[in-house]
């Protein structure tokens, strides 16, 4: 089955850094972040990326050159961001929460040499310590405190001094206002959007080791094109969207912040999630625009908090990252009045391919339709060439301008994901009804998704092998209620050694992020083998699918 919408549809040829001029010249005093309490407006964010961007090239950045940003949501990442694009340089987003390894690796991988975070402790020290393993030149450290308006900016100082690391005075850190006061303007830099890469996103794809998703500059601009046609009847320089993702994600990345620049839409940012600052954000700034994974929506109809909220402000709601159950989407309707939509998209593709009708004409469990300009073919799952007839289930396969570019380093890699360099085959196996709605069934991915995060069973079960009472490990995705998946492993111990699932998980805390932890570790005997001795997961999966079945049916 082949489908497109619209599938010649040509995008504007453009930088990503391009649209934020055009919103700046055309929506210099509308606002364009909101951060706890203090607003920046279109124009005075254009100023600083103007200025960020001189200072990057005084520091010797070329066009091509990496820089990672390990940063909340914050302005700075925003700033950030889009300076250096406007340098030539290309983002590499970093997840806050990884561990020192994954920094390392992600740093070493790339090539970025500088970084951008916070001097905050719990952020900073990761970032520092991988500097003095060698895999960083250069740290630019941006001040929570200068941030946030008075009296918070004087709370943070008296209060959360404990929170804020020790920068040391030396040339590897660059403090904020000491960086921008390098600037002597900025050098414009020749950019060929089709070709030349914007950002480095990493995501583990089959193998669970972290891989470079390259996304061109018209990946990105031709995606943020495609949602504002989808969405319709965005109104420009009037939405304001809340966003509570974080936007090193690409799923927030492209459909909060750069669509929000696309449209001059102000940007109403959490640096996390939490329940209660998101509601009185809402019903304080009354966003119009919110996406979000479905661990969100599971929370807000959940709490009792929000029956004190109102929430009708929002029209437009997307969810994606992961299945959105449809209890979920039904209760979050009934709750708030406004038609919760569900999305599809990967890494690779920037990310959006499909979603449903904004309007409320969406099917139950579908991700819906293909995006304009996109086409999707299901293919044969033993003849990948072939496509199957529609309604036939195949693996789902993406063509479009929002298709990456390959994977950096990794030729092998791209091969087996990128066909002919334009058809991306995305593990994903589904099918397509009689009205072009698309439903997913199965993965052939080994890859569990919590709260929208990928979550790679290899980087678990390597890090439980560090451990010296274990002697064979099995991590697979067992059902969750409130993350829509979670990890539990299994685990045989050695001869004569002993270990609590308490103990396994506190030596997990330094070897994987909160989000990989398993939900629960099981200790067995035993763990299962195929013919040949290798480990199996498939006897387990198949367990822990009954025990949901029956615990479904006794419910």
């Amino acid at each position: 089955m082949v489908t497109d919408r619209e599938g010649q549809v040509e995008f504007p040829v453009r930088t990503i850094d391009s649209y934020l001029d055009d919103t700046v010249k055309n929506y210099a005093h509308r606002p364009a972040l909101y951060f706890m309490g203090k607003s920046t407006s279109y124009g005075e964010l254009g100023a600083f990326v103007e200025r960020a961007a001189g200072a990057l090239q005084a520091m010797g950045v070329k066009k091509g050159d990496k820089v990672g940003l390990c940063l909340p949501n914050t302005p700075y990442y925003t700033i950030f961001y889009f300076a250096v694009m406007k340098a030539g340089g290309v983002v590499v987003n970093f997840n806050p929460l990884y561990v020192e390894r994954e920094i390392a690796f992600q740093a070493r991988d790339s090539g970025a040499r500088i970084m951008v975070t916070m001097d905050l402790s719990v952020i900073y020290d990761r970032v520092e310590a991988v500097r003095q393993e060698g895999a960083l030149d250069k740290v630019i450290v941006c001040p929570m405190a200068d941030i946030l308006p008075q009296p918070k900016k004087l709370l943070f100082k008296l209060f959360k001094r404990k929170d804020v690391a020790a920068i040391p005075a030396d040339s590897a850190h660059i403090r904020f206002n000491d960086f921008l006061a390098m600037s002597k303007g900025v050098t414009p830099v020749e950019i060929e959007p089709k070709e030349d890469v914007a950002i480095l996103q990493y995501t583990g794809g089959t193998t669970g080791v972290p891989k470079g998703a390259m996304l061109t500059h018209y990946n990105i601009t031709s995606n943020m094109e495609m949602l504002e046609s989808h969405y319709g009847g965005l109104k420009r320089g009037y939405e304001k969207t809340l966003c509570a993702l974080p936007f090193f994600h690409v799923f927030a990345m492209t459909v909060l912040q750069n669509l929000s620049v696309l449209g001059a839409a102000e940007m109403l940012l959490m640096p996390r999630f939490d329940l209660k600052e998101l509601l009185d954000l809402a019903a304080k700034r009354k966003p119009t625009l919110f996406a979000a994974v479905p661990t969100i929506y599971t929370a807000i109809n959940n709490s009792e908090l929000t029956r004190n909220y109102d929430l009708t402000s929002i029209r437009y709601c997307m969810s994606g990252g992961a299945p959105l159950p449809v209890e979920v989407k039904q209760k979050f309707e009934a709750l708030t009045g406004c038609v919760l939509v569900e999305g599809y998209g990967l890494s690779e593709s920037s990310p959006v391919a499909s979603a449903n009708p904004m309007d409320g004409t969406g099917k139950d469990a579908s991700i819906g339709i293909v995006m304009p300009g996109t086409t999707i073919e299901f293919r044969d799952l033993d003849e990948p060439e072939k496509t199957v007839p529609q309604g036939e289930k195949g693996e789902l396969c993406i063509i479009g301008p929002q298709v990456m570019k390959g994977y950096w380093k990794r030729p092998d890699e791209t091969a087996k994901t990128l066909e002919d360099g334009r058809v991306l085959h995305t593990g994903d196996v589904g099918y397509m009804d009689e009205d072009g709605f698309i439903f997913l069934v199965d993965r052939i991915k080994d890859l569990i998704i919590c709260s929208g995060y990928n979550v790679y069973p290899r980087v678990i079960e390597e890090a439980l092998y560090q451990h010296s009472a274990v002697a064979e490990a099995i991590v697979i995705a067992i059902p969750d209620g409130y993350r829509g998946q979670a990890p539990k492993a299994f685990v045989k111990l050695k001869d004569g050694e002993s270990a609590s699932e308490d103990e396994l998980k506190t030596f997990l805390k330094d070897h994987i992020s909160k989000i990989e932890m398993p939900k629960a570790i099981e200790f067995r005997e035993e763990l299962p083998k195929t013919m040949v001795g290798k480990l199996s997961k498939k006897e387990l999966v198949e367990e822990e699918a009954a025990k949901a079945r029956n615990a479904e049916s006794v419910s």
